[in-house]
């Protein structure tokens, strides 16, 4: 992949400098940014926030290593590869424990005012349809790719983007269902792994659907 031009970042798309740039992911989640279903805007268009200036960004972005190795790879085999080891694998197995630990907060914490009600349901709504849709993928969408190049391969595409859309939304009423991580102070510590539970999940279904839409749909966008 080509060097990003650190001179023109403002007019770059999110998903771009998302792909081209290793540590931007974590730049745009510390400020809000939607790198993944989001990734077509120019980031001086996603940077409407008041008190966010687009020079406090490009300035952080700016100050990456451009010579970091990614922690994905490209090829699209490969690429799948790692998707359904890193995060297929990972979301199973990780969101039972948090829908727990979400069920004990709310239980033993009922009265208290900043207690994350709801939490637990939105994640078990959540799980479920991520659960069908990695399912479609691994039955469907991704045998198909691991053939090459297919003239029906867009749908599937486009039903996997819709999908991530909704992911997206859910993903936002989770994070603020949880108060974007914000912990009182006499927080017990299932109430703290819950919400560093959460943080990670958040961080980690942003980088699974950044991969999936702006690195390895794009490879296929042609057929």
């Amino acid at each position: 992949m080509t060097a990003v031009d650190l001179a023109d970042l403002g007019s770059m798309r999110l998903g771009d400098i998302a792909v081209q740039l290793p540590g931007s992911t974590a730049v745009f989640r510390r400020y809000g940014l939607d790198f993944c279903c989001g990734g077509d805007k120019r980031l001086a268009d996603a940077v409407k926030q008041p008190g966010i200036a687009l020079a406090q960004i490009t300035d952080e972005l700016r100050a990456l290593d451009q010579s970091a190795p990614r922690d994905f790879p490209v090829a699209p085999k490969a690429l799948i590869d790692h998707i359904l080891k890193r995060y297929h694998e990972t979301h199973r197995r990780e969101l039972p424990e948090l829908i727990r630990l979400a069920e004990k907060v709310e239980r033993v914490h009922v009265n208290h005012p900043d207690a994350p009600r709801g939490l637990a349901d939105a994640l078990r709504d959540m799980a479920q349809e991520l659960d069908a849709h990695m399912m479609k993928e691994e039955a469907v969408l991704f045998p198909i790719m691991r053939l090459g190049p297919h003239p029906e391969i867009a749908h599937p595409i486009a039903r996997m983007r819709l999908d991530h859309d909704d992911h997206g939304e859910r993903l936002r009423e989770v994070e603020r269902l949880y108060h974007g991580g914000a912990l009182p102070a006499e927080a017990c510590g299932s109430w703290r792994a819950l919400y560093a539970g959460v943080r990670k999940f958040a961080d980690d279904l942003m980088e699974h659907i950044h991969l999936e839409n702006n690195v390895l749909f794009p490879q296929f966008a042609a057929e």
